[in-house]
């Protein structure tokens, strides 16, 4: 192997198995996602606004907009000992985001998905943390709209405790706008 990996082997050339059950998951689950191979390999694209197992709540395009969240999920090379890293790409966190642990960001910007590296064995589906990304979607605009102060720490894909804070969001959002229209026009500040 030289420094810049010509020859290298990939994780998949020795977990093809798990390439294959990724591949399958993935494209069953998110077929938004595009495999692409350079390096060790990864998937790029939209995830789904709502994927989780309940209903979706009827403001959530009001506060997401239409499409889910875009992402990239990078595997290392010793996936899938270590999980994969997970990127928004849009929205794309900002630096003081990356800086402040509520957020769940880390500091080169991948999602801190995990409570610690022991959370992931290696056995785990890489679709938990694909549904925890588009969960933090939702929180993220929940924390940009105000209504909450940090994200949860265990995430929304199984807990529908936060889902009526979409609505409040949306009113919170909405009433700003107002206010704001009504100071442009001259009136009460």
């Amino acid at each position: 192997m030289t420094s810049d990996d010509d020859g290298a082997v990939t994780w998949w050339q020795c977990e093809p198995r798990r390439l294959a059950r990724d591949q399958a998951e993935i494209g069953e689950r998110f077929p938004g996602l595009q495999w692409f191979d350079p390096g060790a390999g990864g998937w790029i694209g939209r995830l789904p606004r709502w994927p989780f197992d309940r209903p979706e709540p009827a403001e959530l395009p009001m506060l997401v907009g239409d499409e889910g969240l875009e992402v990239a999920l990078l595997y290392g090379h010793a996936y899938p000992m270590v999980a994969p890293a997970l990127y928004p790409q849009d929205p794309e966190p900002g630096i003081a985001q990356r800086t402040d642990h509520k957020w769940h960001v880390n500091g080169n910007g991948s999602l801190c998905l995990l409570q610690d590296d022991a959370t992931w064995n290696g056995r785990g589906s890489v679709l938990d943390l694909l549904l925890k990304a588009a969960g933090w979607r939702v929180e993220y605009a929940l924390m940009t709209a105000g209504v909450i102060e940090a994200m949860t720490l265990h995430g929304i894909v199984d807990d529908a405790q936060s889902d009526h804070l979409i609505a409040v969001a949306v009113a919170a959002i909405k009433d700003s706008g107002d206010q704001q229209a009504e100071r442009e026009r001259g009136g009460a500040s």
